[in-house]
């Protein structure tokens, strides 16, 4: 391929542009899962299940592996924009595609709109005067105007903000160790050390696998896992990125694989280490553990920092759906499953329609966020909390047509032609025991659903999902799917 294609400053035939390179990748992966879920709603998880949380997360991290491993298998062999849609599309059927697509788009969109709507408050940490609309406003141009700038203005905008949350997580993680080792004296008065971990309040397991508090509130380690899945969310974004990578056969399964070492570090490494210097039971949620673990030692300098670094997460969260969107609505277009205008490219190799679409619903879904807070938050945000198990779901059913298609012979580039196991032996990056996978992860998310209708905020969110679904359902039988 000439260099012409491989740039987003000089003008080409409309086409999208491999230009992400492996450190983009591998950044986008990371920080998809490293966000303001981790530095603020760990806390709740840690309330839920105590030192047990870091299981949970194991249990929940080696789901979201497989999931991710189910859409590289495909993204490798047929690298298209949209990803886990067009499969849906091509390996299984129209409307499943339709479903996939619009499910996601929205998701993300209310993403963005809570992200956008919540980037005031970092703001006025530092400048009280400044109103929470303009600092949305504000964010919502610069990163819409980045998008516009082409693919590889994203993955520079996405690697820079994954690096910043990546050093604060490690600066956290060596800060933790120096305190455990050396036997700093923490405010609390308890010594730093793991045994803390079953030495604290009722140990390692204080409310179970599953229990009810005296206010009838179901807590424990499986449901715990409610909450640690959703903060996983976004990082399936890797299969989204494989249209315009510039060697998917070898970026993509290096950014799957890393997946679980990344958990490892990033949550349960960070996690454990906190409950080890900070007495779990005192982490309250008034403020962020990674915030804590610093004010525990004297530095108070900590919790400026981390608002900086919220700060980027919350830019990273915009700036990844937006592309994420933009990217999903042209794959949609392509697929007659969204107005053809959708799917103009400009000469950077942009899906402009695609990108100032999402930028404008996601203006209005800010603006009801700040007319309406109340609504918003408890009902939208109750369809984007379900949305992520749809997704989810969708990408593990598809990929068990995607082996189906394979297999009769229609597989896509050089699989075609090849059938039974000789398809599915040149498979280059295979989803581990692919003849149980699939439903093992597809049981532990119904596991998932059925936890949720147990917690008083997390059930409205599966009514919410069972009336999306049918909206969804409905619009693709009035556009004749089958």
């Amino acid at each position: 391929m000439s260099s012409k294609h491989e740039t987003d400053d000089v003008p080409v035939p409309a086409t999208l542009r491999k230009s992400l390179k492996n450190r983009h990748i591998q950044l986008i992966a990371l920080g998809g899962a490293i966000g303001t879920g981790l530095f603020y709603g760990s806390s709740e998880s840690i309330s839920l299940a105590g030192p047990s949380i870091l299981v949970a997360y194991l249990i929940g991290g080696l789901a979201i592996f497989m999931i991710v491993r189910a859409l590289s298998e495909m993204s490798v062999e047929d690298p298209k924009a949209g990803a886990f849609s067009y499969y849906a599309t091509r390996y299984w059927s129209k409307r499943a595609g339709f479903i996939s697509g619009w499910n996601y788009w929205f998701n993300y969109i209310l993403v963005s709109m809570v992200e956008l709507s919540v980037v005031g408050k970092f703001v006025q940490y530092w400048f009280p005067g400044i109103p929470m609309w303009v600092s949305a406003v504000f964010f919502l141009m610069v990163i819409t105007a980045a998008n516009l700038l082409g693919v590889s203005k994203f993955g520079e905008f996405e690697f820079w903000f994954a690096i910043i949350k990546i050093v604060a997580v490690i600066a956290m993680v060596l800060g933790g160790l120096v305190v455990l080792v050396m036997g700093v004296s923490t405010v609390s008065g308890v010594t730093p050390s793991f045994m803390n971990w079953f030495t604290v309040g009722d140990g390692f397991l204080p409310n179970g696998l599953m229990s009810r508090t005296e206010d009838g509130q179901w807590t424990g380690l499986l449901m715990a896992l409610v909450v640690v899945m959703f903060s996983f969310g976004g990082t399936e974004l890797i299969g989204i990125t494989a249209g315009e990578t510039e060697n998917p056969r070898t970026t993509i399964p290096k950014a799957t694989n890393d997946i679980i070492w990344r958990i490892l570090v990033f949550y349960i490494g960070a996690l454990g280490i906190i409950m080890a210097v900070v007495p779990w039971n005192t982490i309250d949620g008034e403020s962020s553990p990674f915030v804590q673990i610093f004010d525990s030692v004297g530095v108070h300098a900590a919790a400026g920092i981390l608002n900086f670094v919220c700060l980027t997460a919350v830019m990273s969260v915009y700036n990844s759906g937006l592309y994420a969107n933009s990217r999903m609505l042209y794959s949609l277009a392509k697929q007659g499953n969204a107005p053809s205008y959708l799917g103009k490219l400009n000469a950077h190799g942009v899906p402009v329609a695609g990108v100032l679409t999402s930028a404008v619903i996601t203006a209005l879904a800010v603006v009801v966020v700040f007319l309406w807070p109340a609504f918003a938050f408890n009902y939208l945000m109750s369809i984007a909390t379900i949305a992520g198990v749809i997704n989810w779901t969708i990408i593990m059913i598809t990929e068990m047509h995607f082996r189906k298609v394979v297999a009769a012979g229609d597989g896509p580039d050089d699989l075609a032609g090849l059938k039974g196991d000789e398809a599915l032996a040149k498979l280059q990056f295979k989803l581990p025991f692919a003849r149980v996978t699939p439903w093992i992860v597809l049981a532990f998310l119904a596991l998932v659903v059925v936890l949720m209708c147990f917690s008083d905020s997390y059930r409205i969110a599966v009514y919410a999902g069972v009336i999306w679904l049918a909206i969804l359902f409905t619009a693709s039988q009035f556009l004749n799917h089958k």
